[in-house]
């Protein structure tokens, strides 16, 4: 007779079952499966973790064999090995021990063999995966079933979220490498050659913003982003103006392709003379040189991202005098489709007469276009009052979409809790606030990522945005990629692909490696990871 124990589970696991049971009773059962990638040169520990009690006084029984069962299409041959640790707590003594490991998979079942005697005390068996170096990101599979087989003929069950796809991911960047500190703010974007290109902070001495001694890195692919080529450094300030490296950071990158003529923009903020112990945000004052307040300043590249050019300043170009900051996206920006290119920007505009002096301020996001190819460049004006960073996709009226942070998420007082929304016909002249504004994306006050490709749907091309945020309204975590055929107006359950349910600094920027694939790179804590998602894969139902 099947026995069931009714548990409490950390993932939404409804129940355990054990079955011929005769020799061995269990107590105090549940399973953890963890939602996130598995990387590619990472062991990913207690991916599946099994806890259970054996009460006193029960008898001792052998467990002999792990088993994971995988759902249907999965595509598990990415893997390289799979190990599983074994825990138990006997007489306050604890003991860790390796039970078995395998790299021989079937389709749809991976097996893991050994002996470890089960007594009185409490037990903990945890899934250790570990991926090849050469892993197709594009691939994923799904737990379906979990198994521990006892050789006095009993067999513990657990029944897992076969919704989520595990699958893997490489570490672009890594805390601590190069000696650096933290890589932060991803830019992405794939250029006609179908190169990606990767933009991030190089924070060497910390993970904290400007002012530090920050640089603008980047990272190319040349093969879909499974191998990445050595970090280069396009943007460095050094010391300008004879002031230390520290006071002369440049950061917060936002990378922009002109398809059209082939050249790849990347923009950044600097500042010379903040000191490390004020923010940019707040050292920032109203003026225009770069003793006074941040600076709007472009690098380009025409050979595919292999040579850059010294910094352009345009600050005087596009900046109000009196405002006390102007700064661009981050993340990525677009090239319309009558080749006016636009970045995604922010402005910081003091009220009150104490405003100077850390009162009051108002942020707008808005952007910054070019309609002949970069010669020249102008702003629009305010979206919507206390918007910060903002992404922008090209509708297929051709109007822009600005898909902005809205701080009012800050305020206790006023927690909407949702992504701004706002759209103009006229290159930022005059802004309409979006149905969906506040509403359709929650987000935990954090920078997000849009874009819009046209997608071969049902044997016609149809316009498609992805959208890529912590889905949270409190904690930057979850990070998940959404999806919406109606031109923003929806962003249905059934087409959103969780990537990551960790905690991490939550900054995002999506690209599309190919027609049939989305890529996606986003930070972790201090280093940033980039992930495959197949289209066809997030319309399945």
């Amino acid at each position: 007779m099947t026995k069931i124990i009714w548990i409490l589970l950390f993932s939404l696991f409804p129940f355990a079952s054990i079955s011929n049971s005769k020799n061995i009773y269990f107590e105090d059962v549940s399973l953890l499966q963890k939602k996130q990638p598995l990387f590619v040169n990472r062991l990913n520990k207690g991916i599946i973790k099994v806890q259970f009690t054996v009460p006193a006084k029960s008898k001792s029984n052998e467990l002999i064999a792990a088993k994971i069962h995988l759902s249907k299409n999965s595509q598990s041959e990415y893997l390289k090995q799979v190990e599983v640790e074994y825990v138990s707590i006997l007489d306050d003594q604890t003991s860790i021990s390796i039970f078995g490991n395998t790299s021989h998979f079937k389709t749809n079942l991976i097996i893991i063999g050994g002996s470890e005697t089960i007594e009185p005390g409490s037990h903990t068996i945890s899934i250790d995966f570990e991926v090849k170096k050469e892993a197709r990101l594009e691939q994923s599979f799904q737990v379906e079933k979990f198994e521990l087989m006892f050789k006095g003929g009993e067999i513990l069950t657990f029944d897992a979220d076969d919704t989520f796809a595990y699958r893997p991911a490489q570490i672009v960047r890594e805390a601590g490498q190069d000696n650096v500190d933290t890589y932060r703010i991803p830019g992405l974007v794939t250029t006609n050659q179908g190169t990606l290109i990767a933009v991030y902070d190089v924070r060497y001495n910390s993970s904290k913003d400007l002012q530090q001694n920050i640089d603008v890195g980047l990272s190319r692919s040349n093969d879909g982003g499974q191998t990445w080529e050595p970090m280069q450094i396009i943007i460095d300030m050094g010391e300008w103006g004879g002031r230390p490296e520290r006071v002369n950071g440049i950061g917060d990158p936002c990378i922009l392709y002109d398809d059209k003529n082939q050249t790849l923009w990347v923009a950044g903020l600097w500042m010379s003379g903040a000191t490390p112990d004020d923010a940019l945000w707040w050292a920032s004052r109203p003026g225009i040189k770069p003793d006074k307040t941040g600076q709007f300043v472009l690098v380009k590249s025409s050979d595919d991202g292999r040579t850059w050019s010294e910094p352009i300043n345009i600050t005087e170009q596009i900046k109000d005098p009196e405002w006390q900051l102007l700064l661009q996206g981050p993340g990525r920006g677009i090239t319309m489709e009558d080749g006016t290119l636009v970045f995604p920007a922010q402005f910081k505009k003091d009220i009150g007469p104490k405003a100077i002096d850390g009162g009051q301020y108002i942020c707008h996001s808005t952007i910054v276009y070019s309609k002949d190819g970069g010669k020249t460049w102008q702003i629009g004006t305010g979206a919507k009052p206390n918007t910060t960073e903002a992404q922008v996709v090209q509708l297929e009226d051709g109007s822009l979409m600005l898909n902005m942070r809205d701080d009012r998420n800050r305020s206790v007082k006023d927690k909407t809790n949702g992504r701004a929304v706002v759209v103009t016909n006229d290159l930022g002249e005059t802004w309409k606030i979006h149905p969906t504004s506040n509403s359709a994306l929650q987000e935990p006050n954090c920078m997000a990522s849009i874009i819009a490709s046209d997608i071969e749907m049902k044997g016609r091309n149809q316009q498609v945005l992805f959208f890529s945020n912590p889905n949270s309204k409190e904690a930057r975590v979850n990070m998940t990629i959404k999806t919406s055929l109606d031109q923003g107006n929806s962003w249905p359950e059934k087409y959103q692909v969780l990537l990551n349910e960790n905690q991490g600094f939550g900054y995002s920027c999506m690209s599309m490696v190919d027609e049939n694939t989305v890529g996606i790179l986003y930070e972790g804590i201090k280093e940033l990871y980039f992930q495959k998602v197949p289209v066809e894969g997030i319309f399945t139902e």
